[in-house]
């Protein structure tokens, strides 16, 4: 526990943190659901879009520093890769 009144203040400050950051990586998986299950319905039109709408979400993310920048990168490549595949 949280002794000085810095430390306290701290705690609180990283509680809220801790609690935006989980919103956020819960919208961000909420997306990649969405591109699989349109991959997975095999129409590439909707996997294109879906991909299209999650893209930007992820690297809003990754700025925020909720996600690194390299786990966003290749999550959007390995994304991309896969909706590219249904159009082959």
């Amino acid at each position: 526990m949280a002794n000085s009144k810095q430390a306290r203040k701290r705690a609180r400050q990283a509680e809220g943190r801790r609690v935006l950051k989980a919103s956020q990586r819960s919208m961000v998986r909420t997306y990649v659901k969405r591109v699989i299950k349109a991959i997975q319905s095999g129409d590439h039109a909707e996997a294109m879009g879906a991909f299209k709408a999650a893209q930007p979400v992820i690297d809003r993310i990754a700025d925020k520093d909720v996600m690194s920048k390299r786990k966003a990168a290749r999550m959007k490549s390995r994304l991309n890769k896969r909706v590219k595949a249904l159009a082959a």
